[in-house]
C-alpha cells in the first residue's frame, strides 16, 4: 500500500472547461452576481423541467434559510426533521427562532419516518423537512399527504438529490414549496460552495430573491449593468448577503452540462459495489425502486448483526489500506447543542442510533477510476467479516 495513492472519500471532478469558464468569468469584469450566476439559474431551472423558479445562493445553507424565511417560519414556530443529517437542515430553523423537532427514519431507506413525522406534530409545528438521504427519494407521497392533512408547508432537503427521480419526476419537480440543492465540493456536481433554490411559487421565489441580497428592491446585476442611470435603489426588508458568485456559476453551468456523464458514472460505481460486496456481512444502501434513478451521493453501508468486526475498527483498516471513509452521520440527537437543548436521548431514536453505531460511508466519485473502486472493495473484503 506504501506505493499506492491515498484514495479520498470524494474527489471533485474538474476539467480544463471548467477552468476556462471560471477563468471567462474573472476576465469579464464580472466576479459577484451576474450574467453567469443568471444563465446557470435558467439553465438549472430548465433542466429541472418548466415552471420553476431557481435562485442560486452560495450555500445550501443560504437556500434553506431563505425558503424557511419565505414561507414565514418564526419565533415559536416548529419545523420536523430527521435526526440522520447534517445540522444545517435545522440550524436555520433556529436563526428565524423556531424550533427543531427530530424524528426517527426508517430503518430501510434511512429517510424519515413519516410515522414519526406524524406523532411529532403539535399545534406549533408549521414545516416538514425532508432529507432525501444519500440520494434517495423520500416516500414523499405520505409526507405530503400529513402535510395536506395538517395545513404544513414542505420544503426539501435536496442537497443530496440531483437528479434523484420519484415517480418519474425528478426532485425539484414535486409539490413541495421548494426543494434546495446543495453543490458543495463533494456533492454530485459542484460549485465549490453554493446552491440552489428552486419553487414554483412567483411569490416565494420573488422574496427570495430580495432576501439573498440584503433586502434590496431591485436585482443587482440589472442594477451595475444597466445603461441608463439606474443608481437608486430601496431596502424593503433586512436581508442576508447569499448570493452566488459568477464564477461560481460559471463552474455550475460547466458541471450541469456534463451531470449526465456524471449520473451514469455513479450509477455504474453504485452497480458494482452493490454486486461486489452481497455476500459479505453488510446492509447495502437501498436502490431506488425501478423507472427510478438514486442520485448515489453517498454509498452507505451498515455492519450486519454476523459482522464480527466494529464500524470503527473497518474505518481504521481502510485508512490503514490507504482509503477515505465517513459518517453520515453523527445525528442531531448526539450533538451537544441539539441533544441539551431539546434533552434527546439516543432511547428516542432507536432505528437511526441503530444505523449511527455500525454505518460509514464508502469511497464514490465520477472521476474514481475502476482500478481505485478495485482497491477499495479488496479491502472491505480483507477486513470485513
Amino acid at each position: 500500500m506504501k506505493n499506492e495513492s491515498f484514495i479520498p472519500f470524494a474527489r471533485p471532478d474538474i476539467t480544463d472547461a471548467e477552468i476556462d469558464a471560471v477563468a471567462r468569468a474573472m476576465r469579464s469584469g464580472w466576479v459577484t452576481t451576474g450574467p453567469e450566476t443568471k444563465a446557470f439559474e435558467q439553465e438549472f431551472a430548465a433542466y429541472l423541467g418548466g415552471g420553476l423558479h431557481a435562485i442560486a445562493v452560495n450555500s445550501a445553507t443560504a437556500g434553506l434559510h431563505l425558503a424557511l424565511e419565505a414561507i414565514g417560519i418564526g419565533p415559536g414556530d416548529e419545523v420536523i426533521a430527521p435526526t440522520l443529517t447534517f445540522t444545517a437542515t435545522v440550524e436555520v430553523a433556529r436563526y428565524l427562532g423556531a424550533d427543531a423537532r427530530l424524528v426517527d427514519v426508517d430503518p430501510v431507506t434511512l429517510n424519515i419516518d413519516p410515522a414519526a413525522i406524524e406523532a411529532a406534530i403539535t399545534p406549533r409545528t408549521k414545516a416538514i423537512l425532508p432529507v432525501h438521504y444519500g440520494g434517495l427519494a423520500c416516500d414523499m407521497a405520505a409526507i405530503f399527504d400529513i402535510a395536506r392533512r395538517h395545513g404544513l408547508q414542505v420544503v426539501e432537503d435536496a442537497a443530496h438529490a440531483l437528479p434523484t427521480t420519484l415517480n418519474g419526476a425528478l426532485i425539484g419537480q414535486l409539490a413541495s414549496a421548494a426543494a434546495v440543492f446543495s453543490f458543495y465540493a463533494n456533492k454530485t456536481m459542484t460549485t465549490g460552495e453554493g446552491g440552489m433554490v428552486v419553487t414554483r411559487d412567483a411569490a416565494l421565489a420573488a422574496r427570495m430573491r430580495v432576501m439573498r441580497l440584503h433586502g434590496i428592491s431591485r436585482d443587482a446585476f440589472d442594477r451595475f449593468s444597466s445603461r441608463t442611470p439606474a443608481w437608486y435603489y430601496e431596502i424593503v426588508a433586512p436581508g442576508f448577503k447569499y448570493n452566488m458568485t459568477d464564477m461560481a456559476g460559471a463552474l455550475g453551468r460547466v458541471q450541469l452540462a456534463r451531470l449526465p456523464a456524471f449520473v451514469q458514472r455513479r450509477q455504474q460505481l453504485a452497480a458494482r459495489y452493490l454486486h461486489e460486496l452481497r455476500d459479505l456481512p453488510l446492509l447495502l444502501p437501498a436502490d431506488a425502486p425501478a423507472g427510478d434513478a438514486h442520485a448515489w451521493h453517498l454509498f452507505v453501508l451498515r455492519l450486519s448483526d454476523a459482522a464480527t468486526v466494529t464500524r470503527n475498527e473497518v474505518i481504521q483498516a481502510l485508512s490503514d489500506a490507504g482509503i477515505g471513509t465517513s459518517v453520515h452521520y453523527v445525528p442531531l440527537h448526539r450533538q451537544p447543542y441539539w441533544r441539551d437543548r431539546y434533552g434527546l436521548t439516543p432511547e428516542q431514536f432507536p432505528v437511526a442510533e441503530a444505523a449511527y453505531q455500525r454505518m460509514f460511508s464508502i469511497p464514490l466519485f465520477t472521476a474514481m477510476s475502476d482500478d481505485e473502486q478495485s482497491r477499495v472493495i479488496a479491502a472491505l473484503r480483507a477486513c470485513v467479516r
